[in-house]
Parts: C-alpha cells; structure tokens; sequence
C-alpha cells in the first residue's frame, strides 16, 4: 500500500533545537526521463519549505510585502547532493535556522527519503525593501527567527562552512 503524503509542515524538536519539516511527493513533472528528480528542482523544495515555515511562524510571504515592505532573495547558496530522489518518493525538507543578523538569515536545510540525507544545502537569505535595497529584519520577524535558534548553532554554523 502506497504511502499517504502527511497533511502539514510542522515544527519538531531535535537534538539540534526547533526545525521545520514539509513533506515533498515527487511527481513525473518533478523527475527526468528516467524518473530521476532534476538537480534544480530541490532548489524549488527548499524555497517552498522557506515559505511554508514563515506561514506557520504567522508570517506569509505576502503579508510580509504588504505590512512591512520586504522580501527575501537568496544571497548565497551551498548544495551537496548525496544520492538521487525518484518518482513517487515522499520527501521531507527540513529547515533549521543557523543564524539571524539584522537584514539575513541562515539556514540549512536538509532533503531526506525514510531517513536517508539526499541533500543538504547552506543558504543564506538578504531581507530586501524598497527598490530591492538591504533592509533591516522587523524586529516581530527578527525575535521570532531568533527563538528557533540551538545555542549552538554558530558552532555548527562555522563547522559547516569550513567544510
């Protein structure tokens, strides 16, 4: 019996601190011929994952342009692929925030299949405001990144990029 996609993100408590969790399905529109996911497409996964955590944080994307005047683009971004993901998988992208400064944000998120890494990337997000210029996080959005934080997060944060 197949498996059914869950219903919903959800934030989840790790040995890492507060993560958020969306599950993904992979459809044929998703796979190449072979029904092997295209590499640009868990780009797509985290982007939806980024949203949908804002969402459940109370801050949709849309709310977030029309009552504060920002948005986010990706200044930076580092991927490692570990293995392919196929047609029918159910995955699960996983988001942890690793830092907050006054106009960024990063994060790393992970793509898994039943447990297994598929893929891990290192992002780093600019707020932007009016005319696309660097703008300051509100301080509502800012407080709220910063409580998902692990005090160890820095660490780790600098262990990842050294490697």
């Amino acid at each position: 019996m197949p498996d059914p996609v869950p219903s919903a993100a959800a934030f989840v408590e790790g040995p890492d601190g507060r993560s958020h969790r969306l599950p993904v399905r992979i459809y044929y529109e998703d796979t190449d011929a072979g029904g092997i996911v295209y590499h640009a497409n868990y780009l797509r996964y985290a982007e939806r994952a980024r949203s949908e955590m804002l969402r459940d944080m109370g801050f949709g994307q849309a709310a977030l342009r029309d009552q504060h005047g920002i948005a986010f683009a990706v200044r930076g971004c580092t991927i490692d692929y570990f293995a392919p993901a196929r047609l029918d998988d159910l995955l699960w992208v996983e988001t942890r925030v690793l830092s907050v400064g006054g106009a960024t944000i990063e994060a790393e998120q992970r793509v898994e299949r039943d447990g297994a890494l598929l893929v891990r990337m290192h992002i780093r997000l600019a707020c932007l405001g009016a005319g696309l210029r660097p703008a300051r996080l509100p301080t509502v959005l800012r407080d709220a990144m910063q409580a998902l934080l692990h005090p160890t997060s820095a660490i780790f944060v600098m262990t990842l990029l050294a490697s």
